[in-house]
């Protein structure tokens, strides 16, 4: 038995004043575009998808919104995709000098930011505002990267997972969100 704790759905019908509402706030927007390719192949990553405010005046919502994707566990010969990214700078002069650069781990302050350290020194520099969509925010937590910004928690990835390997609960899922209500944690009971 599962239990869905969802945010803006309240039992009953909604007035009609407030299905107008909602109604009206959507017919601003054309509909969303199809999913992008995942940002990883395996390790977890983020899919977008996109949509255009078709009003002269400003949309209310977002025009983009991320799901996750590739939520398999990679081969151990893969290795880190930070370190990937910090590796794909070797060929680039810093201070005039190559360098092979190592990923630096779980900034408090800035954690999607590509920082790496230059082997064999104590440099160290932001060589990208932002690591790849995808990229974990600390080493030990599902939080990633996405845009920049360290969102998608836990129980996000975690009933992604869970949803992937049961199709019912694809199903009920997508229409819920279809619905325009947001689902904001999953309870197995």
């Amino acid at each position: 038995m599962f239990s869905l704790c969802m945010r803006g759905f309240s039992p009953g019908t909604p007035s009609s004043r407030t299905a107008r509402s909602e109604e009206d706030r959507d017919t601003l927007w054309d509909a969303w575009g199809s999913w992008s390719e995942c940002s990883r192949t395996c390790g977890g990553g983020a899919s977008y998808s996109l949509r255009r405010c078709l009003s002269s005046k400003t949309c209310e919502g977002q025009n983009i919104k991320y799901r996750t994707c590739s939520n398999v566990d990679c081969p151990p010969d893969a290795g880190d995709f930070r370190a990937q990214q910090c590796s794909a700078h070797a060929d680039v002069r810093y201070q005039g000098q190559f360098h092979e650069w190592l990923p630096m781990y779980n900034d408090p302050d800035n954690p999607c930011t590509l920082k790496c350290k230059a082997k064999g020194s104590g440099l160290v520099v932001e060589l990208a505002p932002k690591v790849l969509d995808g990229t974990r925010c600390y080493t030990e937590s599902l939080d990633m990267c996405i845009s920049g910004v360290c969102q998608v928690g836990e129980s996000v990835i975690e009933l992604h997972c869970f949803h992937e390997e049961f199709p019912l609960i694809s199903f009920i899922l997508s229409f819920i969100e279809s619905q325009n209500v947001h689902l904001v944690g999953l309870t197995m009971l």
